[in-house]
């Protein structure tokens, strides 16, 4: 009897069944089980799988990985690192990743390979039953969506890919976690909102003798073979196993990368650091990989009658620099939390504290992300504000501060005093504004 039949006869009702074990997926299954729900993780693929990724952790990542009693595992499967080392326009900078009461100053490299398996696994740990290998192939009971509210669903239908056994998982409640393409979640009504961020990014694996670098490099003036500015960066972030990860991603709204060829923009990214760093055919180590990620909570809507979306489902991607993980982790948690209240109250309609503290915790930090981006599209724009800003330390460390998020809510520096005048001025002004504005103060016309 496989494991999934074994699991449909023996637990008829799940309190929750959690799809995709993702980093939103096995941290929110983390924070169900280790509070005593029964949880049901299901993943379409075999642990350890490949995923595309930049492999880079930040601080909110680690902090989050603290949390749930993971750091050891990441430190002997990764590459501990100190903080960004910036390239454009004719200069650079070495910036350390900033003091913060809450989260640590330095970051990992991991492949996705080692590392969602071990939050995956540490969720089992507390006892979750994972099931891997298992696809969802259908949802039961489907309730009608609206255009606020997710449709209702009282668990799923699962496949075996190996045996093609299938079998029914019920739940009382439905969490889709299975990523940006979320299959499930279109199937339950969410939509993505096309005028705001989508990310493009492309990575691939090359060996070097610099894998062991104490800095993630990030160039911020990637450019197309017609040496016109792109608006994007490309990144190289050291394994320290020998290999290093290198990679592209585009960031715009409204196109403003239609028709770049990013395979060819990836070749030539790689020829201008390939001398650097040892990249040629002979370090190569296969065909990069990519796709497209939604941003800045592009997706929605994010809750239902008993069911909820997080992390890539939702578009949590951090559209100031494309991070992804830690808002995985930390949207999963607060499903955990809203989901946990839901099951002891026995009340589904705590379910709406889960789209409120999404919007308390990122809605004006995104609100401002959605302008960035739309200001970087234009090149011209993008040239001014970095090529001045890499000549100047102080400014680029709090900008730092202020793209990782890792901005001090009870000091006032001039990265918390600046976001909040910027806060301030989304508040009131409408975002296609809000963007012009800020295209002024950076030097647009």
């Amino acid at each position: 009897m496989s494991k999934l039949i074994a699991t449909a006869s023996t637990t008829p009702l799940f309190d929750v069944v959690i799809i995709g074990a993702g980093p939103s997926g096995s941290a929110c299954a983390y924070w169900l089980a280790r509070a005593g729900w029964k949880v049901c993780l299901i993943e379409k693929k075999t642990f350890p799988r490949e995923k595309t990724c930049g492999d880079g952790l930040t601080p909110r990542s680690v902090y989050q990985l603290q949390q749930m009693g993971l750091e050891s595992d990441v430190a002997a499967h990764g590459h501990k690192y100190n903080g960004l080392r910036s390239f454009g326009f004719g200069a650079s900078l070495e910036l350390q990743w900033p003091e913060h009461p809450v989260f640590p100053n330095y970051g990992y490299t991991i492949t996705r390979f080692n590392l969602d398996g071990l939050v995956a696994e540490k969720a089992a740990s507390e006892g979750a039953t994972l099931l891997t290998g298992c696809e969802v192939v259908d949802l039961l009971n489907v309730t009608p969506a609206t255009q606020e509210r997710l449709g209702g669903a009282s668990g799923a239908v699962v496949k075996d890919k190996e045996s093609g056994e299938t079998a029914e998982i019920r739940a009382r409640y439905v969490i889709v976690a299975d990523g940006q393409n979320s299959r499930i979640g279109r199937a339950l009504g969410t939509n993505r909102n096309r005028d705001w961020p989508m990310g493009m990014a492309l990575r691939g694996y090359y060996s070097s003798d610099r894998h062991a670098e104490p800095w993630i490099d990030s160039h911020l003036d990637i450019r197309d073979p017609n040496g016109q500015v792109v608006p994007g960066y490309g990144w190289i972030f050291p394994l320290g196993d020998g290999r290093v990860n290198v990679g592209v991603g585009l960031l715009s709204t409204g196109g403003a990368w239609k028709g770049v060829n990013t395979t060819k923009l990836q070749e030539y990214f790689v020829s201008q650091t390939a001398e650097a760093w040892g990249l040629n055919e002979q370090s190569c180590l296969g065909d990069p990989t990519g796709g497209r990620l939604p941003m800045g909570l592009a997706i929605g809507p994010r809750v239902g009658p008993n069911t909820v979306a997080i992390g890539d489902a939702t578009g949590t991607v951090n559209p100031f620099n494309g991070e992804g993980i830690a808002y995985g982790y930390e949207s999963g948690r607060l499903a955990a939390g809203v989901v946990g209240q839901a099951l002891l109250e026995n009340n589904p309609d705590v379910l709406r504290l889960y789209e409120e503290r999404m919007e308390a915790n990122y809605g004006d930090y995104y609100k401002v992300a959605r302008a960035f981006v739309r200001l970087i599209s234009e090149p011209r724009i993008l040239s001014a504000c970095v090529g001045a800003g890499l000549r100047i330390k102080p400014v680029m460390t709090e900008l730092l501060a202020i793209m990782a998020n890792l901005m001090d809510n009870d000091h006032r520096g001039p990265a918390e005093v600046g976001y909040r005048a910027l806060v301030k001025l989304a508040d009131v002004i409408p975002d296609k504004a809000f963007t012009a504005l800020l295209a002024n103060v950076g030097g647009g016309e």
